[in-house]
């Protein structure tokens, strides 16, 4: 079956190969995903955690703590599929620790990169299902956990569709540590025995920034030239026809508020060009965050700030008044509203969260957030917010309450963790 399957997944991979051309995904660590490691690798049995992008990367980092603190003698290897996931993981990384990409599910590259990491355990945040390093890791007897584990709609339909080929392999991972009771159900319904799965909570609550000090986001004010009358809306995690919603948006509120600023953080930065472009067409001047201290704040007038570098959006939710989450007034299922609401800034999102259905509804049960539908609810919301410090206050402070209450998963899992033998 698995020569069949890797056949599929050859064929699969040349036909997406013009798409991987376009997107950028042959990046510097590319060989890496097809099995070339270094030669003098030397990690001694080390625990290998893989993210596959920059969301799970962020979420993981609490988890990587436990694990050292669990297993103070082990390394670490951090996996991601993406570029800037890796960049992310690139900061949780310590002295010893292997940062790596996920190998293609080749049954011969999977193979050769086990032989040289040789991992006593792979754990996977979320639930990414590789089936030929799923089978590997199964057949050397090395443990397999997932945290955080989740499956979403699309995932349980069509997992629905292939159960005679998933089922066996789901029963291959040795626990799941999954997000809610839905993820639960599905699971059993897809073959996995219940006392293989625990509900373990949403390690993204365990979010704990630093203290995030008035002066940290007022540096971060003053990168953008904002003076204390100026408000600044955030937009994290932006996908392309979501841009052109909040720009029709930012250009009714600027009539009426000229002090409006906005920033633009996609959630693909390679596409920053793209939006510096359709900002001017628009009539707004587009200033990249990576060009800030070239631009010129006397001559910027109606700017769009845009985001072009990785790992800045946290600091600029630091420095915002209010957040717009990205995906979520197009079909991609929205992004995490944690961040933004672990340091009390009101959220507002769309109707589209089902990759954070749990949380947004929670968020809404409890009057913590604001959904709107399109440009004319977004204009009106920011409005509502600006002209109200009560409202505001009432937002952030019950979704911090909601936070702290949720909190607790990554210890949940570091305790299921710990009762695996490594191998």
């Amino acid at each position: 079956m698995f020569i069949v399957y890797d056949l599929i997944f050859l064929i699969l991979t040349i036909f997406n190969l013009p798409l991987y051309l376009l997107r950028g995904k042959f990046h510097n660590g590319f060989s890496r995903r097809l099995g070339f490691l270094p030669d003098n690798l030397n990690l001694e049995r080390p625990i290998w955690v893989h993210a596959v992008s920059v969301g799970e990367a962020v979420a993981i980092k609490g988890l990587v703590a436990g694990l050292r603190e669990t297993y103070p003698q082990k390394k670490i290897v951090i996996s991601t599929v993406t570029s800037t996931g890796n960049k992310i993981a690139n900061t949780l990384a310590k002295e010893g620790d292997f940062l790596t990409y996920l190998p293609l599910d080749f049954s011969f590259i999977v193979g050769g990169v086990l032989k040289r990491i040789k991992p006593c355990m792979f754990i996977i945040a979320e639930t990414e299902i590789w089936p030929n390093l799923i089978s590997c890791l199964y057949r050397q007897n090395i443990p397999i956990i997932t945290v955080n584990g989740r499956i979403s709609d699309g995932s349980y339909k069509g997992y629905r569709a292939i159960k005679f080929f998933i089922r066996p392999i789901l029963r291959k991972v040795t626990q799941f540590c999954v997000q809610t009771d839905t993820d639960f159900m599905r699971l059993r319904d897809l073959g996995v025995d219940k006392d293989r799965v625990l509900v373990t909570g949403n390690v993204k609550f365990d979010i704990n920034p630093e203290n995030v000090l008035p002066e940290f986001a007022l540096s971060y004010r003053q990168k953008l030239w904002l003076t204390a009358e100026d408000k600044l809306l955030v937009c994290g995690s932006t996908h392309p026809k979501e841009e052109e919603i909040i720009f029709e948006a930012y250009k009714k509120l600027l009539v009426v508020l000229p002090k409006f600023k906005l920033l633009i953080a996609p959630r693909h930065p390679e596409r920053s060009r793209d939006i510096g472009n359709l900002a001017s067409r628009c009539g707004f001047m587009p200033i990249f965050i990576s060009s800030v201290p070239k631009a010129c704040p006397t001559c910027v007038n109606r700017p769009v700030f845009i985001l072009d570098v990785i790992g800045e959006l946290f600091n600029y939710y630091s420095a915002a008044d209010i957040v717009f989450i990205g995906g979520s007034l197009v079909k991609k299922g929205g992004h995490n509203i944690l961040e933004p609401a672990s340091i009390k800034k009101p959220v507002i999102f769309g109707p589209h969260m089902f990759n954070f259905r749990q949380i947004s509804k929670l968020f809404l049960r409890n009057n913590a957030a604001i959904m709107v539908y399109n440009s004319k609810g977004l204009t009106g919301k920011i409005k509502e917010i600006l002209k109200s410090d009560a409202m505001a206050k009432e937002l952030v402070d019950r979704a911090y309450d909601l936070i702290k209450k949720n909190r607790g998963a990554t210890q949940k899992n570091i305790q299921a963790i710990s009762k695996t033998n490594l191998n």
